[in-house]
């Protein structure tokens, strides 16, 4: 609708050739050297090669709405809260370990049962756990370790009651909102647990968290989700590759047109700056 030629294109289908002075992707057999900005969907289980073409894409001069070391920020869930804890930014606190005669000293660390228990991996609400009593809340830490897995654990935040908020983030500000509310019996609100969600209008602090978030992972486009509490809105996560479905049928706006503002805007200061230098190297000449 606003004049541009849209392509989907699988990344992880997309394989790179590196040359001096001529980086190259290709998709199927096809040169992709003519694309001009790229907006990436990146699955959490393909990170890696996923960032490894966004990356790619940039070394080509090409615009990307998210930056790859940003997205490799952000789906680092320990990464992530380590930036964000460095910031400043108010968090659940969090413990992480590795082996399993750190665990009562690590329960101790958020406070104690009832504490919440996640993979580093996980998305959707998948490989998260709520462990009621210390007893449960070791058995399942360890379970998780025999496993081979890494795990963050986390305070339960009582007051939020099962609701989080997500605030969509788009070039330094909020551009919509929504409250989700997790389902009847169940503590995890993502829409994907078969949680609710309706509009809601976020106070000054909330806001602010959000943006701050963002930015302090370089993150242009993503979902931010906080946890309402008696000490302020507190980061759960950051995401790179947020969902549009929900929000807009929440808050009724049309958020995917914000983010193709924002490149079409990159697209143009890019194109400024080209002319700039060009001018500069004629004035020398």
């Amino acid at each position: 609708m606003r004049g541009h030629e849209c392509v989907v294109i699988d990344h992880s289908q997309c394989y790179v050739g590196i040359k001096q002075g001529k980086p190259s992707i290709h998709y199927k057999g096809q040169d992709l050297s003519d694309i001009d900005a790229i907006i990436p969907r990146i699955g959490a289980s393909v990170t890696f090669y996923g960032s490894a073409i966004v990356r790619q894409f940039e070394v080509m001069g090409v615009i990307s709405a998210n930056p790859s070391q940003s997205i490799t920020r952000s789906r680092d869930k320990l990464r992530c809260m380590q930036i964000l804890s460095g910031a400043g930014i108010g968090m659940p606190i969090t413990g992480f370990a590795r082996r399993t005669r750190d665990v009562d000293d690590l329960i101790k660390m958020v406070g104690g049962p009832p504490l919440v228990i996640k993979l580093l991996e996980g998305t959707q609400g998948i490989g998260v756990v709520l462990a009621e009593t210390k007893k449960a809340a070791s058995s399942v830490i360890e379970a998780f370790y025999g496993l081979g897995n890494n795990i963050l654990i986390q305070e339960y935040i009582k007051e939020s009651r099962g609701t989080d908020i997500r605030a969509f983030v788009v070039d330094g500000r909020v551009v919509g909102a929504m409250k989700r509310t997790a389902k009847e019996g169940e503590f995890r609100s993502n829409l994907h647990r078969g949680g609710s969600a309706e509009v809601i209008k976020l106070n000054k602090t909330e806001r602010e968290t959000a943006v701050r978030a963002a930015r302090e992972l370089g993150l242009t486009v993503c979902g931010v989700d906080m946890l309402p509490s008696d000490r302020g809105p507190l980061v759960l996560e950051v995401n790179s590759s947020p969902g549009l479905e929900g929000i807009e049928k929440a808050t009724h706006k049309d958020i995917a047109s914000e983010v193709i503002a924002f490149i079409e805007k990159q697209y143009i200061l890019k194109q400024q700056n080209r002319k700039d230098r060009k001018a500069k190297a004629g004035q020398k000449l």
